[in-house]
């Protein structure tokens, strides 16, 4: 059975701590703790005297002042891994953790699922091919030497940098290392834990180039772990659930998010609110329960991109800068048929074709499989078709031969029609309103994301008035948007209340129009 080392970096909340050292060692795991010579001695000295009697408790032997983006939390870490290796010779997992972190499954899930999965759990990403790395500097972590802190030295920091950058004082990566980037939150197996201290001692060219590297805490274990270890025996993902804002910090868990964070696919999560007392207390039960099935939807990301990013309205749409002086063309009409229901969308374009020869592209820019000529590349990828938006509709006017084409668009994308409706050619809008069920809005949010098919009730319960406020948000904005030749059908309509507007929509007669709108189950789910 596995049987766990925990590395603890921590720096405050001694109470915390020594309740989270309690905890996790009662279920027969071991812990190394790293208490940062930062902190109050009084503090430090708490904690050892709180846990004096747990064998099961060790600390580092040499505490490091720590700084943020400095070598010295690898040094930290590197101290308490050497500490637990040494006194708990039964430990066959090293999991690094801070005191922010708390168990979302059971001790016995735990040790199952490490003792099923003979690997280790890290993220590692190519540095320079990735893209781990969003904003900001890439290779001048690496090739410049950083010696102060940024955060508490800022002067000195970048001072150092411009001078190293002004007279080129570069350096090269070891040259038998490929350095990586991920995650600092790891569990390695105990033979990649003795690999990587004897590679410390034999290699310390290695360790000069990562002490004046910023922020080596992403880098250093990373890029050892892969030096050390095969490839197949690495799955490159953290067991420790985090998710960070647009702004790149943390996202806090409290009280309200203990049926989310359970349903997550992994082992612990970061940051616990210190003031989420309830949700500690019940995780803390978890935790020592015995026989607890988990149902995992693994939902979490998109579920809080998809909530934070509601708030994110306003931005400005403007034709691109390749297409400032492109047109679809003064001559051509384009029309668009925006649904929410898809397939909705789909029959109302099959009825269409029935009845008209104007070709007809279902939902171009949503579905990667849609059935498109080959035009060029430009085509190929969704990115290339959102970029090149208006030269694909060109192309495709011109690969059909027409002045008239219909095409299909999820209501979500009002920059589309923006940009299409500010063209010079002639646009019209058709929106098909539909009723959305509650069957329908847990389909949906199966599909985009925002839960699976095992999330909890109770989740889908609090999730449906916001998913629903966000379908009725996008009919508002694009009514809102105030577009000419604006349309709209019903499905609460009768029928001969949707034949005007599909008269007008595709400048057909109005027994053409009827056999459109009176098609068998054209709003059937």
């Amino acid at each position: 059975m596995a049987k766990i080392a925990f590395i603890l970096l921590c720096h405050k909340d001694p109470e915390a701590i020594i309740k989270q050292a309690q905890r996790l060692t009662a279920a027969g795991d071991y812990m190394s703790i790293h208490f940062d010579a930062r902190a109050a001695p009084s503090a430090y000295a708490r904690i050892r005297k709180a846990l004096a009697d747990n064998d099961n408790v060790t600390f580092a032997r040499k505490r490091i002042r720590c700084g943020w983006g400095e070598w010295s939390l690898v040094q930290a870490t590197l101290n308490a891994i050497e500490a637990a290796a040494d006194a708990f010779p039964r430990a066959t997992h090293f999991y690094m953790l801070s005191g922010d972190c708390m168990p979302i499954k059971s001790a016995e899930y735990i040790h199952d699922f490490l003792g099923n999965h003979d690997r280790d759990f890290i993220e590692s990403f190519d540095y320079f091919e990735s893209d781990w790395i969003k904003t900001g500097w890439r290779e001048e972590r690496l090739i410049y030497r950083h010696f102060f802190n940024e955060r508490e030295q800022k002067k000195l920091f970048y001072a150092s940098y411009n001078l190293q950058k002004r007279f080129n004082l570069t350096r090269k990566v070891p040259e038998d290392i490929q350095v990586m980037i991920g995650s600092q939150w790891w569990c390695l197996r105990r033979r990649t834990i003795e690999w990587i201290l004897d590679f410390v001692k034999r290699r310390r060219d290695v360790i000069r180039f990562f002490r004046t590297t910023w922020i080596p805490d992403e880098t250093f274990f990373q890029t050892v772990v892969r030096h050390l270890v095969p490839g197949h025996e690495i799955e490159s993902r953290t067991l420790t659930f985090l998710l960070f804002s647009d702004y790149g910090m943390p996202v806090t868990f409290y009280n309200d998010h203990y049926d989310l964070l359970l349903s997550q696919d992994y082992l612990f999560a970061r940051k616990i609110s210190p003031e989420a007392k309830e949700l500690k207390r019940r995780l803390g039960v978890l935790y020592s329960s015995e026989g607890t099935e988990f149902q995992i939807s693994n939902e979490g990301a998109s579920l809080y991109k998809f909530l934070s990013g509601r708030g994110r309205i306003g931005r400005r749409f403007t034709m691109r800068f390749w297409e400032s002086e492109a047109s679809l063309g003064h001559e051509r009409e384009l029309l668009i048929v925006v649904c929410k229901k898809w397939h909705v969308a789909k029959r109302l374009l099959e009825r269409i074709r029935q009845v008209t020869n104007v070709p007809c592209v279902e939902y171009l820019f949503s579905e990667a499989d849609t059935d498109l000529p080959d035009l060029g590349g430009i085509q190929a990828t969704m990115n290339k078709r959102h970029r090149h938006r208006r030269a694909l509709m060109r192309m495709l006017f011109e690969y059909y031969d027409t002045d008239r084409m219909i095409i299909c668009l999820d209501p979500a994308n009002l920059d589309l029609m923006q940009d299409f409706c500010g063209d010079r050619a002639s646009t019209k809008l058709l929106e098909i309103e539909c009723h959305f069920s509650d069957e329908y809005l847990i389909g949906h949010a199966q599909r985009v994301g925002l839960a699976g098919k095992r999330t909890p009730r109770e989740t889908i319960d609090r999730l449906m008035p916001t998913i629903r406020h966000d379908l009725v948000f996008e009919s508002d904005r694009i009514r809102e948007a105030d577009f000419p030749g604006h349309l709209r059908i019903r499905e609460s309509n009768p029928v001969d209340l949707n034949v005007d507007p599909l008269m007008e929509f595709l400048s057909i007669s109005r027994d053409q129009a009827h056999h459109i709108a009176s098609a068998d189950h054209l709003f059937t789910d």
